[in-house]
């Protein structure tokens, strides 16, 4: 079966169209010809997912700095979030809500008018003081709102975009040191055929990669598509071990219950009716930092102090919360849980457990949003990523809710402004001919090869796998068991076979070449977490668990070579005013 080809060539290309994708699109919209390719049609992009908030220091209801607001992510990080960064981030906040209410975003108000704001993990007033009322937010629904706005300027701004499309490759012109980025081959789902876009500059924006585990709030289309296809492209990743567990889960299914909630006076509970945070973080308690609060449950589980009848969950309770608040703030939980629990969140604790939520690692960029290939920084010109694909790094070990929601509109921005400038002083690059064949060939072998494996069954050996040995705690051992896992599952994905041979969307060739991403993937985290012996951040190891900022305090980046095999490097953490200390909460 033969498949079409087709040429397109734009000033630049952004792949992924949820908020960071978005929010550059707006910067280079009327200014540089743009064209937007997403998986998805863009108002279904992950961002739509985000419920809790947005933080910036307003102080719009109690005493804020942007200062504080660094020291929070700095000391949320673990120390390994580079300062340089955080610090841009957090000045740059305040511009960028008051952006999203200028593209008419409907913030929740105060009764005075103004954005209201409401506590989240980690954040605090003072260095550490007391917690902090810093997030805003648009009831539980702040991605969603987020989303719908940015896509809505977009429109108005005549971006081109090209929805159900999926890029599997990326185009460089030049070799070696001297190579940059110079398009992307995209498959469309609705025919088939193949599409290679010529750009100036490609950014990608294609998020997490969440479906790596069992257990996750993100959605099936989360399977790290951009940080894949750049690492077989000779692209490091940086920090790929950290990968952050949401204390709040619904029990076995994994969608998220907003931080929100606890912002809102949700409190934690064991088996035994306990307040179990007091006892891990006396002064915030439920507002600590996700992985703080995953590991106490993680804990509080492990010790037999769990709920249920495999005593394998605890409680959110908002039982004590007037009903008119839970409806007003906390409206689209409420209904998860009546759905999916067919539970009463005004009666009834919630079972929760913590689920695999957002990557701290991805493509190493620079403040601009700028892939960056080495620990020196060198730039690989016309390549750009933001949001959740990328490393900045500004979340470090640990990221801080609402600080994702904040990073998409910051580097998104920074990003899409950055590309308007290098695209002025190059010429359109020359494309080879053929240069989409080795997607081609591929979409052909998985077509026609007569293997006995099948995606799914890969899948979940793969997803369970890493629950149990690499997820919220690991050690030397459980590690080496998930890199075998993964050894075999990569033997095996060389014989899946589909059962669908069609051209008209045609998922089951999708999930397969998504499949080999994932593996790809995991195997990057394992690697860099066996390697990794300390305990920092989300990363904890049982048999290290102490930090070790003698000899960790750095970034690690992960090469693919020639070969198949992952080469691990370092770089150091950029350091800034606030030094490494306990982190006491």
């Amino acid at each position: 079966m033969g498949v079409n080809v087709h040429h397109h060539s734009y000033d630049v290309v952004i792949v992924g169209a949820g908020g960071a994708g978005l929010r550059a699109a707006i910067e280079t919209a009327g200014t540089v010809r743009t064209a937007v390719i997403t998986k998805l049609y863009p108002t279904r992009s992950h961002t739509g997912a985000a419920q809790g908030g947005m933080c910036a220091a307003l102080a719009n209801v109690e005493e804020d700095s942007w200062e504080w607001h660094a020291f929070d992510t700095v000391k949320g990080s673990d120390y390994l979030g580079d300062q340089d960064a955080i610090e841009i981030m957090c000045r740059e906040a305040i511009d960028a809500v008051i952006d999203l209410e200028h593209f008419g975003l409907p913030f929740s108000r105060t009764p005075d008018g103004k954005i209201d704001q409401r506590r989240f993990g980690g954040h605090t007033r003072n260095h550490g003081e007391a917690p902090v009322r810093r997030a805003c937010y648009a009831a539980d629904r702040t991605g969603h709102m987020i989303l719908q706005t940015l896509f809505q300027q977009c429109v108005a701004r005549g971006v081109q975009f090209f929805n159900e499309f999926q890029v599997f490759d990326v185009l460089f012109e030049g070799e070696g040191n001297d190579r940059r980025a110079a398009g992307v081959v995209a498959y469309e789902l609705a025919t088939g055929d193949l599409h290679v876009f010529a750009a100036k500059a490609v950014m990608f924006a294609t998020g997490g990669f969440g479906r790596v585990f069992q257990i996750s709030s993100n959605a099936h289309t989360l399977t790290g598509d951009g940080p894949a296809v750049l690492l077989r492209r000779g692209v490091p990743l940086e920090d790929m071990e950290f990968y952050q567990f949401h204390p709040t889960g619904i029990y076995g299914i994994g969608i998220l219950l907003t931080e929100g909630a606890r912002g809102e006076g949700g409190i934690l509970r064991n088996g035994l009716g306990e307040r179990f945070m007091e006892r891990v973080a006396p002064t915030v308690k439920d507002l600590a930092p996700r992985d703080m609060v995953a590991r106490a449950i993680h804990a509080e589980i492990r010790e037999g102090r769990g709920a249920g009848p495999d005593k394998d969950y605890v409680y959110l309770d908002l039982t004590h919360l007037p009903p008119e608040q839970i409806d007003a703030k906390l409206p689209d939980i409420s209904g998860f849980v009546r759905t999916y629990l067919g539970l009463e969140p005004k009666r009834d604790p919630i079972p929760i457990q913590p689920t695999a939520h957002y990557a701290m690692g991805g493509i190493p960029t620079n403040v601009h949003a700028e892939v960056v290939v080495d620990p020196a920084g060198t730039v690989l010109p016309g390549l750009y990523a933001a949001g959740e694909c990328a490393c900045v790094s500004v979340h470090g070990a640990n990221r801080l809710g609402t600080n994702s929601l904040l990073d998409i509109n910051v580097f998104g921005r920074r990003g899409g402004r950055a590309m308007v400038e290098y695209v002025a002083g190059v010429d359109h690059p020359d494309i080879a001919r053929g240069a989409e064949e080795p997607v081609r060939e591929h979409i052909e072998h998985l077509r026609s090869h007569k293997g006995s494996e099948r995606v799914g069954a890969l899948r979940t050996t793969l997803q369970a796998a890493m629950m149990r040995d690499a997820s919220v705690v690991r050690t030397g051992e459980s590690l080496a068991e998930a890199h075998r896992v993964i050894r075999e599952l990569k033997e095996r994905y060389h014989d899946v076979a589909i059962d669908d041979k069609g051209s008209v969307f045609n998922f089951d060739l999708t999930e397969a070449l998504e499949l080999g991403n994932l593996l790809d993937l995991a195997e990057v985290l394992v690697i860099g977490a066996e390697a990794r012996t300390e305990s920092r951040g989300a990363h904890w190891r049982d048999d290290y668990p102490t930090r070790d900022d003698v000899n960790w305090m750095k970034h690690t980046l992960a090469y693919r070579e020639p070969d198949g095999s992952i080469r691990l490097d370092y770089k150091p953490v950029v350091l800034g005013k606030y030094e490494p200390m306990e982190r006491k909460y």
